[in-house]
């Protein structure tokens, strides 16, 4: 054999790399499934599934074009790691050489890496021509600076010709419309929502969810409910679906949330991309479509497509630039466990409550409820970020360690330092009775911070702010917050203080 080209489960774009120089007759292609990608986080059922079915779906595409394939079914081998799978097959095939393209989690490169040095076999890392930028040209870009998200957007923006004019100037007259896109639905709540997508259940899927079942039956989340898509087809019809019934609404509320609306006006297309159905730029040139017709507004266009062509290829800079350094950061000195509620949304916190629920039931919660509830309160209580980091691998079914990373321990949990973010996202209950009616539906009050009444979130932000008074002292964007802090009298603050440390005890009980 020439070369054994590897195929991870991430991976399943039909314009990769791998296929460029690929010949039937001297290479072969190789996937695996094993215990150990769903097993070194407890993975949510619906993320296991996602991914296996998905898997086995690219696989039957490829046997029915006769290309060549090892595919190593889960339960029909006995390999843990992907390591271990791979080592088996170098040794009984023997290549010359290994081609992977760089995969999404720093963990599996180092494996892999290993298992073929261990075998003396070349492993030939390859570009991933489904992003848009590359690591070597973010790293060269960030040069010795602090990097910021808008800049590198605005420099692909520019390559891509996406949302500019003919003489060089961004459409409209300003490069971002975040400002426009903060809007809480009014007191009677969200109105013409769209139906969510119908959900996808063939037979390769059930199987699957049938496998699930049997291996990882004590994981969290439900699969009474499955309906991600699964090949480029199904991705195809959910991108359609959000670009003709949602996208002119999703700017001005997607930071909004509702109870018992898990989906809104967002486009559930994350784990679509995520997983390689999708290629990001054709997204990206639809929905610019969509404002050139004249069929969504700017703001809501220039929104969607910042989170793809601006945080999507920033985080996955960052990440290749800091890792391996990133899995350990704790800038905070956060040590609190994760409180145990997280895995089964049993709290008296309404919007904890909705947002855990939801993503136990769907493996998945739309960014503010990510960055703004569970996050902000992972934050505020001090958790330690690794802890922090692992759930949110686990639980959506979006997540891959490149793009989840940096955005829990960078953006959510301040782990870094400032590296992915330049001031923690804090904020009290007002911030979440601002933008969601969850707090009406709460026994706890937003604007009290002591009290039986008080609402933790409120509590802890004041605590957040005491604890870390000092270092934030000389902080040009924590200025405000501070000088709040102060205000307060010294028994005031000790009145706060004793409350979080009450609550604190609180949790450490249940």
């Amino acid at each position: 054999m020439r070369k054994l080209c590897l195929i991870l489960g991430d991976q399943l774009d039909r314009d990769s790399a791998l296929f460029k120089d690929f010949d039937p007759e001297q290479d072969k292609l190789w996937m695996a499934e094993v215990h150990e990608e769903s097993t070194h986080v407890w993975s949510h059922k619906q993320r296991i599934t996602l991914f296996l079915s998905a898997m086995r779906h690219f696989a039957a595409d490829l046997e029915e074009k006769g290309l060549p394939l090892d595919y190593l079914q889960l339960g029909k081998h006995g390999f843990s790691t992907l390591a271990d799978a791979l080592a088996d097959t170098l040794q009984h095939e023997k290549p010359q050489e290994v081609w992977l393209v760089r995969p999404g989690d720093y963990r599996v490169l180092g494996n892999l890496f290993k298992a073929c040095r261990d075998h003396n076999v070349l492993l030939r890392q390859l570009t991933d021509k489904h992003f848009l930028s590359t690591p070597t040209e973010f790293k060269h870009w960030a040069g010795e600076k602090q990097p910021r998200m808008e800049f590198w957007y605005r420099e692909l923006r520019k390559r891509y010709s996406i949302l500019m004019t003919k003489d060089g100037k961004p459409v409209g007259g300003k490069w971002n419309y975040d400002h426009d896109n903060r809007g809480a639905f009014p007191k009677t709540g969200p109105a013409n929502l769209p139906s969510p997508p119908d959900p996808v259940t063939d037979e390769v899927t059930q199987a699957v969810i049938a496998t699930v079942e049997e291996h990882f039956p004590n994981h969290p989340g439900t699969l009474d409910s499955f309906q991600w898509p699964v090949t480029p087809q199904q991705a195809e019809a959910v991108l359609q679906r959000f670009l003709d019934h949602v996208l002119p609404d999703f700017g001005q509320y997607q930071d909004a949330m509702w109870t018992g609306q898990p989906f809104l006006f967002h486009s559930l297309i994350a784990s679509s991309l995520n997983l390689k159905l999708l290629n990001p730029l054709m997204v990206i040139q639809q929905a610019e479509a969509r404002y050139h017709n004249r069929e969504a507004p700017l703001a809501a266009v220039e929104g969607f497509i910042r989170q793809i062509l601006g945080w999507r290829e920033y985080v996955r800079g960052l990440y290749w630039q800091q890792m391996p350094a990133w899995y350990s950061m704790n800038t905070l000195e956060a040590e609190r466990d994760l409180p145990a509620f997280y895995w089964t949304g049993e709290t008296e916190m309404t919007c904890l409550r909705e947002s855990i629920g939801q993503t136990l039931t769907h493996g998945y919660a739309h960014h503010i409820q990510r960055l703004m509830v569970t996050g902000l309160f992972a934050q505020l209580y001090g958790t330690n970020p690794q802890q922090v980091h692992e759930w949110y691998l686990a639980v959506y079914v979006d997540a891959v360690e490149w793009v989840e990373l940096p955005n829990t321990l960078g953006m959510s949990q301040y782990a870094d330092g400032g590296v992915m973010a330049s001031k923690p996202y804090i904020a009290s209950g007002n911030y979440i009775n601002k933008m969601s009616n969850y707090c009406k539906h709460c026994r706890f009050k937003p604007a009290q911070s002591t009290g039986d009444d008080a609402c933790p979130f409120t509590t802890l932000f004041w605590d957040f702010l005491d604890r870390h008074e000092a270092r934030f002292s000389g902080h040009p964007r924590m200025g405000f917050m501070l000088k709040n802090l102060q205000r307060k009298s010294s028994d005031e603050r000790e009145a706060i203080r004793e409350q979080a440390i009450q609550f604190f005890a609180a949790q450490n009980q249940q």
